[in-house]
C-alpha cells in the first residue's frame, strides 16, 4: 500500500516560500537543553531537501503543553531551533512570535535556502481549535504547505490541517514514511507477523488489539493489561495488580476472535509481584494464576520471557508497541529488555510503535538494531488502529 498523497517531490518549490509544520516536541532539561533530539533529527531530511531545492523555509511547531495565553519562557522553541543549526550546520533564525507582526516581517525577509523558526504554535489557544482565523494567518507565511509532523498529524489542529485551506499541502519525507511503515505491516507483511503490546490498560489498546488480531499470527500480551486478560481466562484474583473489571468481558471476546482465527495469543505464565513500592519491599515470582491477594504485578517472570524471546526469534514482521512491565525502575525492567533485545537479535523487520516502547529501547541502547522506530504514539496508535488521520486526509492526492 503506497503512500496516497502529494509529497514534497511532486511540487516544484524553487524560489517558494514554504510553511512546515514539524514535530519539535523536544524533552528540555533545566537549563532549556535539549535532551533528546530524535524529533529534530527526523525533520532533516524534508529540511535539507527543500534548502537544496532552493526554497525559503519557515518552521512551525508546538512544544510542551502551554496554558495557550501567551509566551512562557521554559516552553519556547529557541532550544530546538538552536539544535537544529547545531545537527545541520545551517544558519537557522529565530523569532520570538508566532502570529503578530513580528513574525511576519521575519517570514517576509525569508529568501531561498533560508531556515526561520517560528515560536511555539500553542502559546495561542485558538490554535488547538482549528481556528479560521490561525490557519489563515500560518497559510500567509507560504506559497506551499509542508506537513511532516507525524507525531500530531492525528489531531485536527490550526498548524495540522488548517493551512491545507489555503494554499497546496504535501507531505515530508518522515510523514510519507511513517505512514507507508506502519500501514504496510498490515496489508503485507512478511510471516510470520507477530505483535508485541504492553502498557498498562486494555482499554486503551482494543483498537489496536483488535486490528491486530485481523493481521497478525501471534500476539504477545504484557504489562498491566495482562491482570485484565488473566480475569478474563477465569483466574480467581490477581491481587492488587492493575485490572479493568469493565474490559474483562470484553478481553474475553478478543481472546474468542483470536481463537477463531487461528492467531495465537500469548499471555504471561509467572509474573513477578511485590507487595508495596516502598524500598524494602518483598519481590518474588509467582504462576499468572496464582498471585497472592496482597501482591501486585509488576513485570512478566522468567518462564513467560523466554516464552516470549522464543515466539519473537521465528518472527519475520514484529510491531511492537507498549513495556512488560513497570520498567521505568529498574527492579522491574528486565521483561521489557529481554523481548527488547529477542527484537533485536531477531532476523526480522522490527517496527516499534512510539510512546514507551521508544523509551525503553533507549533505555536498554538498542535504538540502531531496530528497522523503524515511530516519532508519534498516539498517531502511530491510531494509523494502526486503521483510522485515517486528519493532517494526511488534508493534503493534495498523488
Amino acid at each position: 500500500m503506497a503512500f496516497t498523497k502529494k509529497t514534497v517531490r511532486d511540487v516544484d518549490v524553487e524560489g517558494k516560500r514554504i510553511i512546515m509544520r514539524v514535530d519539535f516536541n523536544v524533552p528540555l532539561d533545566e537549563n532549556q537543553n535539549v535532551t533528546d533530539d530524535t524529533r529534530v533529527r527526523a525533520a532533516i531530511p524534508t529540511i535539507k531537501y527543500l534548502k537544496e531545492h532552493g526554497a525559503g523555509i519557515v518552521l512551525m511547531s508546538h512544544l510542551g503543553r502551554p496554558k495557550g495565553d501567551g509566551f512562557e519562557p521554559e516552553l519556547s522553541l529557541k532550544p530546538a531551533a538552536e539544535k537544529l543549526a547545531e545537527l545541520t550546520g545551517y544558519e537557522v533564525k529565530f523569532v520570538d512570535d508566532t502570529y503578530g507582526d513580528k513574525a511576519a516581517e521575519a517570514v517576509a525577509a525569508v529568501k531561498p535556502g533560508d531556515i526561520l523558526v517560528l515560536e511555539n504554535v500553542r502559546f495561542l489557544k485558538a490554535e488547538k481549535k482549528n481556528d479560521p482565523e490561525v490557519a489563515k494567518k500560518l497559510a500567509s507565511y507560504g506559497d506551499i504547505f509542508v506537513l511532516d509532523a507525524f507525531g500530531t498529524a492525528h489531531r485536527a489542529q490550526g498548524s495540522v490541517v488548517g493551512p491545507a485551506a489555503h494554499i497546496p499541502a504535501v507531505a515530508g519525507f518522515l510523514l510519507e514514511k511513517e505512514v507507508d511503515t506502519l500501514t504496510s505491516i498490515f496489508s503485507e507483511p512478511e510471516r510470520p507477523f507477530v505483535a508485541i503490546v504492553g502498557g498498562s490498560k486494555v482499554s486503551s489498546k482494543i483498537g489496536v488489539l483488535d486490528h491486530l488480531i485481523d493481521a497478525a499470527d501471534t500476539i504477545i500480551i504484557g504489562g498491566g493489561m495482562a491482570y485484565t486478560f488473566f480475569l478474563a481466562k477465569g483466574y480467581k484474583t490477581v491481587g492488587t495488580s492493575l485490572k479493568e473489571e469493565d474490559w474483562v468481558e470484553r478481553a474475553a471476546e478478543m481472546l474468542k476472535k483470536a481463537e477463531d482465527k487461528g492467531v495465537k495469543i500469548l499471555l504471561p505464565v509467572d509474573n513477578v509481584v511485590t507487595d508495596d513500592f516502598a524500598e524494602n519491599n518483598v519481590i518474588e515470582t509467582v504462576p499468572s494464576d496464582q498471585i497472592p491477594e496482597d501482591r501486585m504485578g509488576m513485570d512478566i517472570g522468567p518462564k513467560t520471557e523466554a516464552l516470549y524471546a522464543e515466539a519473537i526469534k521465528g518472527a519475520k514482521t514484529v510491531f511492537w508497541n507498549g513495556p512488560m512491565g513497570v520498567f521505568e525502575k529498574d527492579a522491574f525492567a528486565h521483561g521489557t529488555e529481554v523481548v527488547a533485545r529477542a527484537v533485536a537479535d531477531s532476523d526480522c523487520t522490527s517496527i516499534i510503535g512510539g510512546g514507551d516502547s521508544v523509551a525503553a529501547i533507549n533505555k536498554f541502547g538498542l535504538a540502531d538494531k531496530m528497522s523503524w522506530i515511530s516519532t508519534g504514539g498516539g498517531a502511530s496508535m491510531e494509523l494502526v488502529e486503521g483510522k485515517a488521520l486528519p493532517g494526511v486526509e488534508a493534503l493534495l492526492d498523488a
